[in-house]
């Protein structure tokens, strides 16, 4: 781990970028809301105290994992976040994960920071697969991920304990060729 993470991916509505010192309610607020954190099975509660040290790490470069903010390009607010985390240089494989806020949901936008990612994971990162879990009571991510080129590959039966009962975690994953006949 050196020094602070500089990436930056522009889109054509949105930009990835590192998180700023300055957006730790807004980030804190990202966390706040139900919906986002029941379609990402998130089941931690939050201070600003862990919020804001969390920030400080992923604000830094790490071999294994890429944190980046989605902000939009006209007005730079934060409305999300996408991470290329369990990074294996070896395997040339990694887990992405996204998070977008749900008055911005249903935009495009989410669509959008996940190809900008994923062209950074398989032509900066040198990176030869991409997967991902998704939670079976979210069919809407399933479509979108589908869209983008994601396979199903199986599924983790009862993985997530939540409102009360059990649900399966879809597993899907991006090869990098099956991205680069989609670009």
């Amino acid at each position: 781990m050196e020094g602070l993470l500089e990436t930056r991916l522009t889109g054509e509505r949105i930009l990835l970028r590192p998180v700023r010192e300055n957006e730790l309610d807004a980030y804190f607020g990202l966390l706040q809301e139900p919906e986002a954190m029941r379609l990402t099975g998130t089941q931690e509660r939050f201070t600003k105290e862990s919020t804001s040290a969390w920030l400080q790490k992923i604000g830094r470069v790490h071999e294994d994992r890429v944190d980046l903010m989605i902000a939009l390009k006209e007005t730079d607010e934060l409305i999300g976040e996408v991470v290329l985390n369990e990074i294996d240089p070896v395997n040339r494989c990694a887990n992405i994960r996204i998070m977008v806020s749900g008055r911005h949901s249903d935009r495009g936008y989410g669509s959008e920071a996940m190809r900008l990612m994923l062209r950074h994971g398989f032509e900066d990162l040198n990176l030869h697969r991409i997967e991902l879990g998704v939670y079976a009571f979210n069919p809407r991510a399933v479509h979108v991920y589908e869209k983008l080129g994601f396979s199903r590959e199986g599924v983790k039966r009862d993985a997530l304990y939540l409102d009360g009962r059990f649900h399966d975690m879809i597993l899907m994953a991006l090869l990098e060729e099956e991205f680069r006949a989609r670009s």
